[in-house]
């Protein structure tokens, strides 16, 4: 067993971290932390959790929970954690931090895209990006593990076999991507009461989006060079979910088998990956719920160009679920541990 902290409890990542970690058999919560909800009980706060979390909402005080917890999750605004972690915490216990503060590993991208100064730069390097599927052995040993973003998620997985494999130009690549309003966060804001999002589809963050160089960096990784990708978010009226749709210019005269042989390489034994038939479009209903992630792809031989697919939970594989993923490939757990639930639907 490992005891478990989290800061930031009362967001909606942070509230899935506990749904899913109260599943989990290796694992004891200790600290439910939160700044806004000091001294409440969390099952006032969120009452599915009534008769099942009988804890108190504590200060955040990640000195302190250092001292007792085997690994603290973080989710919270960018710059909080890089504002406060120091290698003694790290000496201590692992962190999974769930916000962008150490994903990007130019200081200067950090800064120009999130308008915020970094006050730990020298832990940057130190930092794993916490992509499972593609760093999972580097992820074995992190002190630091930068869980990456919901947008990111779904559109590194997507395109990535394609891009390290020179199938397609990571330079002609357009992501249009969908997101429910939960990945707004749980904050009040005009832009998403029901009232303004209901009935409605928006672009928004349009060539602006923060999501933006973290994805170009770490597919710039797997093209083995940097590259620049023109991402365009989109939100829509429903509570979860993120579609991703990816159109690139193919490198040559590639056929369905051909695509489909480089997924199956890639991501045939992945636990949370599903690679769907031919033909079949993800949608973002039959992954609810859960840590999976659906691909698929079509060819287009008039513009000679790919259309590749993915759908997430954005709270789950997009957050949550990727950072217990993360925290049972650090802790030598079965990786699929606390993350077994099918999708919902309806």
């Amino acid at each position: 067993m490992i005891k478990a902290g989290i800061i930031g409890a009362t967001g909606y990542a942070g509230n899935e971290l506990v749904r899913l970690l109260l599943s989990h058999k290796m694992v004891e919560l200790r600290f439910l932390a939160s700044k806004s909800f000091e001294g409440e009980k969390y099952q006032a706060i969120y009452r599915n959790f009534t008769d099942l979390v009988d804890m108190p909402c504590t200060a955040p005080d990640l000195q302190a929970m250092a001292e007792e917890a085997d690994v603290i999750f973080t989710a919270t605004p960018q710059g909080y954690l890089s504002g406060i972690l120091n290698e003694g915490i790290l000496a201590k216990c692992r962190i999974i931090d769930l916000s962008a503060d150490y994903r990007i590993k130019d200081k200067e991208i950090y800064e120009k895209w999130y308008k915020i100064e970094h006050k730990s730069p020298e832990l940057i390097q130190k930092a794993v990006y916490g992509l499972t599927e593609v760093n999972r052995e580097k992820i074995k040993n992190a002190s630091i593990l930068a869980n990456p973003g919901c947008f990111t998620t779904c559109s590194i997985l997507t395109a990535y076999p394609l891009v390290k494999e020179g199938v397609i130009d990571p330079d002609t690549l357009v992501i249009n991507a969908l997101s429910g309003v939960s990945g707004a966060g749980r904050g009040a804001k005009t832009a998403n009461l029901f009232c303004e999002v209901n009935e409605s589809a928006k672009a928004y963050g349009v060539t602006t989006h923060r999501h933006t160089p973290e994805i170009e960096e770490q597919l710039g990784y797997a093209a083995g060079r940097s590259i620049l990708v023109s991402f365009t978010p989109h939100l829509i009226p429903m509570n979860r979910g993120i579609l991703a749709t990816e159109t690139a210019s193919l490198t040559g005269d590639y056929t369905l088998q051909d695509i489909s042989r480089i997924y199956e390489d890639y991501y045939g034994r992945e636990p949370f990956i599903r690679l769907l038939p031919a033909g079949q479009c993800p949608e973002t209903r039959f992954v609810e719920g859960s840590n999976y992630v659906d691909l698929g792809f079509q060819i287009d031989p008039r513009t000679k160009r790919i259309v590749m697919m993915g759908a997430l939970d954005n709270l789950v594989k997009g957050a949550a679920g990727q950072a217990v993923q993360n925290m049972n490939v650090m802790f030598g757990f079965e990786e699929t541990e606390g993350l077994r639930s099918v999708p919902m639907n309806p």
